[in-house]
C-alpha cells in the first residue's frame, strides 16, 4: 500500500527566521496543533505565535516549517515517523503509558496523510486561527507554474496601484533642529 505525508520544505531562509526552533527541508511533518493544546492561542507572542498561525510540525526536530510537500513516504520512515511522534508526545505531552502515545501518534499521521490526496510534489499552507473561541486550521495547496511568469505589469496575485504620490523626504534634514 502506497502512503503519503507531508514533508518539510524550505524554499527562502524565511523559517530560520520567524520560528524558534525552524524544522530540517525534509522532515515529515504533521500539522501540529496539538503542540497548542494547554495554551491561550489569543495569548501566545512572537515567535510561539508564529508557530501557531502558521507551521507544520517536523518529525525529526520537532521544528516548525510554513509549508510542507506531499510526498511518498516508505513503510520503514512511516514506521519512523510514528515511533518518534509517540516518543515525543509521551516525553513532552505527558501521555499516561506508551500505548496511548502511540494512539495519539497513529492518528496525527493519519489526518496528515489525509492532507495528502494530491500528486506528489504539491505545497500545503496551513493557517490556525481562534474562532469563537474554538481552534480552526484550514490547509491550501499551492501549484507550481508550468511555465515562469514573465509579465510582472499584471501579476496574477497582485497588481500595482499607483494611488498616492511617493514622497522622497530630505533624510538629512530631519535630524537637524530648527
Amino acid at each position: 500500500m502506497t502512503r503519503f505525508l507531508p514533508r518539510t520544505l524550505r524554499l527562502d531562509p524565511s523559517d530560520t527566521v520567524i520560528f524558534e526552533h525552524p524544522a530540517e527541508p525534509g522532515e515529515w511533518a504533521v500539522s501540529g496543533g496539538f503542540a497548542f493544546w494547554d495554551e491561550a492561542p489569543e495569548a501566545l507572542s512572537g515567535k510561539r505565535r508564529q508557530a501557531f498561525r502558521g507551521g507544520f510540525l517536523g518529525l525529526g526536530s520537532f521544528g516548525w516549517s510554513t509549508l510542507v510537500e506531499v510526498a511518498e513516504v516508505p513503510p520503514a520512515a512511516w514506521d519512523a515517523a510514528l515511533a518518534a511522534l509517540a516518543g515525543h508526545i509521551r516525553a513532552q505531552y505527558g501521555a499516561p503509558d506508551d500505548a496511548a502515545a502511540e494512539a495519539a501518534a497513529r492518528e496525527e499521521l493519519a489526518f496528515a496523510a489525509s492532507l495528502c490526496d494530491h500528486p506528489p510534489g504539491t505545497v500545503l499552507a496551513l493557517s490556525r486561527s481562534l474562532e469563537g473561541g474554538e481552534v480552526r486550521e484550514r490547509f491550501r495547496t499551492l501549484h507550481r507554474r508550468e511555465a515562469p511568469h514573465t509579465q510582472f505589469t499584471t501579476l496574477p496575485v497582485f497588481s500595482l496601484v499607483e494611488d498616492e504620490p511617493v514622497e522622497h523626504p530630505d533624510l538629512t534634514s530631519l535630524g537637524k533642529r530648527p
